[in-house]
């Protein structure tokens, strides 16, 4: 979590400070997997990093998400950059691979190295890929060990510095 942050402070205009009598706050907690509201919910709010979640990048991730992004593959223009695959993933685990119209991704390009993106077999029900690049038909290789170059790009576009 401390090297999250430090990448946040290195890396971006955003710097998280440890809470005194702040009425917005984040609260880690683990509470089965790794997750986080989208945005600021007001008050206490908690990102999950459960067992499994403890790497920064993942931490990262998650971090984005209460600063308001969603992931990646979830962009309204995503499927012309990747193909979803609806019959290998899990059921109930679809609406992980929505595509939500009102994301706005303040000019920057489809990112297949966003830490916001997931990797090809994310919620594979028979560990056939779930996401392919359009392109090449290949499966995603996605990262989740540092912030893309676009990821610090709309980071600080958002929050204005």
């Amino acid at each position: 979590i401390n090297q999250a942050f430090a990448a946040y402070t290195e890396l971006t205009c955003i710097d998280f400070v440890v809470r005194t009598n702040q009425v917005n706050y984040i609260e880690f907690v683990s509470k089965g997997g790794c997750w986080s509201y989208i945005g600021r919910k007001g008050g206490k709010q908690e990102i999950s990093i459960g067992f499994g979640c403890e790497w920064k990048g993942v931490v990262q991730h998650e971090l984005m998400h209460a600063l308001g992004f969603w992931h990646e593959q979830s962009r309204p223009d995503r499927d012309n950059f990747v193909k979803i695959l609806t019959e290998n993933i899990i059921a109930g685990k679809e609406h992980n691979f929505n595509k939500r119209n009102s994301i706005n991704s303040l000019g920057s390009p489809y990112d297949l190295q966003s830490i916001m993106h997931y990797g090809g077999n994310a919620f594979s029900k028979n560990r056939s890929p779930t996401i392919v690049d359009r392109t090449t038909n290949q499966i995603i290789k996605a990262q989740k060990e540092k912030f893309s170059d676009e990821d610090r790009v709309q980071l600080n576009l958002l929050y204005r510095c």
